[in-house]
């Protein structure tokens, strides 16, 4: 025999199922229109403003603002990002209307990103990248899985809520920011502007597990310069590309160093190579029979919970610095380290409350304890840690080639997950 506790959750999650399973056509046609949006760097405004219509037609409230209004330089985390215009760089924060204060009920941030990385070539695609096409399971497209099919779960998730006659006891803002991908600066505006709530929720792809903790990241860019000469006098002069080269090498031996070291984190000791460094773009040169005077590098590598961003950043320095000293050329003409980019630290997240919940709506409708992950890759629960201890989760559906050709999502994780946070929000927010 049920308690009356147990009966009214019963009663709720099915509520909410038949909600979602109304609306599930719907949901994926939506998910469909947000995808085509070509949201890279510099170019998310119209999705904004759509998603900002999709809001105020659902009777929230709507704060619609830009990075250039909202300045977040003087806050921990504030990371510069050259890819992006803040003019330009809409933010989009809606309030959903609660039925007012209850004993249980506590505030709820519901946070998602809609700027995407780079498609590579279209051609390597088996479909059209922004075309968001469907195949069985999948839907395809450059940003379905990371992470508009987290949006779609946040918003239609909350519809059920509001079809299945249920109302909040606290106030929700749903955020959809931008600058993920690159520095984190949308999420910390919302911060800036004053959001706060007793939690965050935000749906990364992370295949139905809670994030436990995430390594940091820091961007910079290699600048070495050489002396150009005729390629028949080659050995007169310098090539900035090869030495390049080698200034690489230095930072995959500091690499294997900090992955030695790793070894005994207390948390990160247990993932093989945390520590990820990348060599993402080079540029250099300007003619093939000329040795070239100039090359541009972007790197990225991992930082540990609990270093210091500017400890990280000296050790790339001093990497650098030490490999320069053994080519006559740039020990007379240092290379620079330009910060361009993420420089976020590490996150943990502590166990609470919040995580308690959510683990209770997983295993109803999943029927399995919450797994836990570690992550080598950023997201924004770090701000939300950090700042006035709110409970940041990362929790959301599963997809397929992240970052990567052929980025999918999979519809039946979405409906699931749909209901997880439907089933999240209702008990944490008391809606009844």
């Amino acid at each position: 025999m049920s308690d009356g506790g147990g009966s009214i959750q019963s009663d709720r999650q099915a509520l909410l199922s038949a909600a979602i399973a109304e609306n599930w056509s719907r949901q994926v046609a939506w998910l469909q229109a947000l995808t085509r949006f070509e949201t890279l760097p510099g170019r998310e405004a119209g999705c904004q403003d759509w998603l900002a219509g999709e809001f105020e037609r659902r009777g929230w409230q709507v704060d619609r603002y830009t990075l250039a209004e909202q300045p977040t330089a003087h806050l921990l985390g504030h990371a510069d990002c050259p890819l992006t215009d803040p003019a330009t760089a809409v933010q989009v924060v809606a309030t959903v209307p609660s039925a007012g204060p209850s004993e249980a009920g506590r505030s709820l941030i519901l946070q998602g990103h809609v700027d995407v990385v780079p498609t590579g070539p279209a051609d390597m695609w088996s479909r059209p990248p922004f075309a968001a096409e469907i195949d069985g399971d999948w839907l395809y497209g450059r940003g379905a899985q990371d992470m508009k099919m987290g949006i779609s779960t946040v918003v239609f998730a909350l519809d059920a809520i509001t079809q299945a006659g249920l109302k909040p006891h606290a106030p929700i803002t749903v955020q959809m920011v931008t600058e993920e991908e690159s520095s984190g600066r949308g999420a910390l505006s919302a911060l800036a502007r004053g959001y706060r709530a007793d939690a965050c929720l935000i749906p990364e792809p992370t295949g139905n597990m809670i994030t436990r903790a995430h390594t940091g990241a820091v961007w910079f860019r290699l600048r070495v310069k050489g002396r150009p000469v005729h390629v028949q006098d080659a050995q007169t002069g310098t090539n900035a590309i090869l030495s390049a080269f080698a200034l690489v090498q230095a930072l995959q031996r500091l690499t294997v160093r900090l992955n030695r070291e790793a070894a005994a984190d207390p948390l990160f000791g247990a993932v093989v190579d945390p520590i990820k460094f990348n060599v993402g773009v080079i540029r250099g040169g300007d003619w093939a029979s000329s040795t070239p005077s100039w090359c541009d590098v972007d790197c990225r590598v991992s930082v540990l919970p609990g270093k210091p961003i500017d400890a990280a950043k000296e050790e790339v320095r001093a990497a650098v610095a030490d490999a320069a000293k053994s080519d006559v050329f740039l020990a007379e003409h240092p290379p620079e380290v330009i910060w361009n980019g993420f420089q976020a630290e590490g996150s943990v997240l502590e166990p609470g409350d919040a995580e308690a919940v959510l683990g209770r709506a997983h295993r109803a409708v999943f029927g399995t304890e919450m797994r836990a992950r570690l992550s080598t890759a950023v997201d924004d629960t770090r701000f939300y840690n950090h700042y006035d201890r709110i409970p940041g989760l990362c929790y959301g559906p599963s997809g397929d080639n992240l970052h990567g050709i052929d980025e999918r999502a999979s519809l039946r994780s979405l409906r699931q997950t749909t209901l997880v946070l439907a089933l999240f929000i209702a008990d944490w927010c008391d809606a009844k």
